[in-house]
């Protein structure tokens, strides 16, 4: 008979906690942990996530832990030694480049389990770049949060072969479900937004980065000559001040001034609530991509780059549409198709959306597979792989 787990004490490392997928999935798993009656702990320079981190129950260590000059990061792995010595830590989980060389010299040197999460496509053309980046191929682990990540790894990093694991990244469906969407929620997106019911709503959820597509949407939606349209685009610019006025003026330049506004923050499940359709538009490939499953699970068509995981996580024609990077007119040509969609296909295409996000991409399936990994490395001292 199998021995019951004893209470995991589990570190996390993260540069820092303000938004993005390794963020969020820190947080989630971080939840999970102390649902499960475990100890969970977060290195981090902190962020907008702490809050919710520390109100779930885990505890937070604000250190600048994702500093790139060598001799600091050399110095972290004392510094990380010391730390998991002192509150006892079990395993630690490594969830960027930077901190993660630290913390695998800090775990060899405590004897304990080293686990990295692939949250994007790591390239590099040095041999000083590559061998930055292998540090995320060196756990007892490696896992990849989507098929896409787990095959680049295995292209690149032939000694992590044995070490893969497959558990893709999830989303919480009692926040992205419709139903969770009140009537008030919706009415308050609406009157603070501006948005009409007579006009078709589109929606770019992204923070504003080169890499997002923000650009060629709107030189697609320039191409929809007078329909009628309002577009929101919402996501902070994390300081890209400059990238912003760009995507201004820009706007101003194409006369979309009056069917194009910027939002930096606002409540994304009543946004997506009263969408009638959602564009992902990255032109880089995606570790996995959370915008087109949260539009998939809130039932709204989604227009997706077909690069990275969308393949997995989008069912072109079926669930949603994929376009060719960088193809202007293809994106607009999928728009005007996406509108002109009748009551019943749109149905039809929600229905199956909901039911594929739901069986593949459930945040709680992410969470069992992460907490059972943890608990073959510490009760076997290696970890099952997934081919």
């Amino acid at each position: 008979m199998p021995q019951r787990c004893k209470r995991m004490t589990i570190l996390q490392i993260v540069p820092s906690l303000d938004v993005g997928g390794a963020e969020r999935a820190t947080v989630d798993i971080a939840g999970a942990l102390v649902a499960a009656g475990h100890r969970a702990l977060v290195m981090s320079a902190g962020g907008s996530m702490v809050e919710s981190l520390v109100r779930s129950g885990a505890e937070h260590f604000r250190y600048k832990i994702g500093r790139k000059n060598p001799w600091i990061i050399w110095r972290n792995r004392l510094r990380l030694a010391d730390f998991i010595k002192t509150e006892g830590v079990d395993l630690v989980h490594a969830r960027s480049r930077v901190p993660a060389w630290s913390a695998y010299f800090a775990a060899r040197a405590s004897g304990v389990p080293f686990v990295t999460t692939f949250h994007d496509a790591y390239t590099g053309k040095t041999a000083a770049k590559k061998l930055y980046n292998s540090v995320m191929a060196r756990g007892d682990c490696v896992i990849a949060i989507s098929r896409f990540i787990a095959e680049h790894i295995r292209s690149q990093y032939h000694f992590a072969q044995k070490n893969i694991l497959l558990i893709p990244r999830g989303i919480d469906f009692s926040i992205f479900d419709p139903a969770a969407v009140t009537v008030e929620r919706k009415n308050e997106f609406c009157a603070t937004h501006a948005v009409s019911t007579n006009v078709p709503l589109l929606i770019l959820p992204a923070r504003l980065s080169p890499t997002k597509g923000h650009e060629l949407t709107l030189r697609a939606l320039a191409r929809l000559n007078e329909r009628s349209f309002l577009c929101l685009i919402i996501g902070p610019d994390q300081g890209r001040a400059t990238y912003h006025e760009r995507l201004k003026a820009l706007t101003t330049q194409l006369n979309l001034q009056d069917k194009v506004h910027f939002i930096a923050r606002a409540d994304l499940p009543a946004a997506y609530a009263v969408a009638d359709l959602v564009l992902s538009p990255s032109q880089k490939a995606e570790g996995f991509g959370r915008v087109p499953v949260e539009a998939q699970a809130m039932g709204v068509p989604v227009i997706a780059t077909a690069l990275g995981a969308t393949s997995e996580t989008v069912l072109d024609g079926e669930t949603g549409w994929l376009v060719p990077a960088g193809d202007v007119q293809a994106v607009t040509n999928m728009i005007v198709r996406a509108l002109s969609l009748t009551r019943e296909e749109r149905r039809a295409m929600a229905d199956r959306a909901m039911g594929h996000v739901r069986a593949h991409f459930d945040v709680r399936q992410m969470c069992a597979a992460t907490l059972n990994l943890y608990k073959s490395l510490l009760s076997t001292g290696h970890a099952r792989t997934i081919t």
